[in-house]
C-alpha cells in the first residue's frame, strides 16, 4: 500500500477508508478479524486505480 498511496497516506487509508466488498471494514479492521492479506489487498485494488505492476 505504500508503494501506491505513499507512506504517510497509506496508514491513514488503511484505517479510515470503508470498503463494502470487505464487509464494511476498513482494511485494518478486515486484517485484524482475519481476513488474508491477499484477500484484503484485491479489494483494495478494485477499488482504487493500483498499478498493475503492483497487483
Amino acid at each position: 500500500m505504500k508503494l501506491h498511496f505513499g507512506d504517510p497516506y497509506a496508514e491513514s487509508w488503511a484505517r479510515d477508508y470503508v470498503i463494502a466488498e470487505l464487509d464494511g471494514r476498513t482494511v485494518v479492521q478486515a486484517l485484524a478479524d482475519g481476513i488474508a492479506a491477499k484477500d484484503v489487498w484485491e479489494a483494495v485494488c478494485r477499488v482504487t486505480d493500483v498499478a498493475s505492476r503492483l497487483r
